[in-house]
């Protein structure tokens, strides 16, 4: 059966970033809720290495896994979830979880890859927290 989905009123309304870059690394498509998550409007992104939104200390370890990914066309990020420190526009440290998933063209080449986004800075904070109060009271 096929659906009528708007897909572009589907990726504008979700609550996650949704973040396509090329095999390059170039952000290619930006949504409203990267816009709201990482502080850059959509022409900021658009275009820009995905380093405008990792910490320099991480930058290394992504591109090394970006480049593998890009030439064997496989990530293991596509059900499990990575979470890694991102940044925002204000230079503030965000704690960020997503998955990934690959485009292809025809003949099986990659041609992007897209990153769908959580914002979990709130509750990584709290965990923080919690694992802190725990280890005083264990120390009593």
């Amino acid at each position: 059966m096929h659906s009528n989905i708007d897909f572009q009123q589907l990726v504008n309304a979700v609550g996650d970033a949704i973040v396509v870059c090329d095999t390059n690394g170039a952000i290619t498509f930006w949504n409203p809720a990267a816009v709201r998550m990482f502080g850059f409007a959509e022409q900021e992104a658009l275009g820009q290495s995905l380093d405008l939104i990792i910490p320099e200390r991480q930058r290394q370890r992504h591109w090394d896994g970006y480049h593998k990914t890009m030439q064997t066309g496989k990530t293991r990020y596509g059900n499990d979830v990575l979470r890694v420190p991102a940044l925002h526009k204000d230079g503030r440290t965000l704690s960020i979880a997503f998955t990934v998933a690959m485009l292809f063209s025809a003949d099986k080449t990659v041609t992007a890859i897209i990153a769908i986004i959580r914002d979990e800075t709130a509750r990584f904070s709290e965990e923080r927290s919690l694992r802190k109060r725990l280890a005083e009271l264990e120390a009593k």
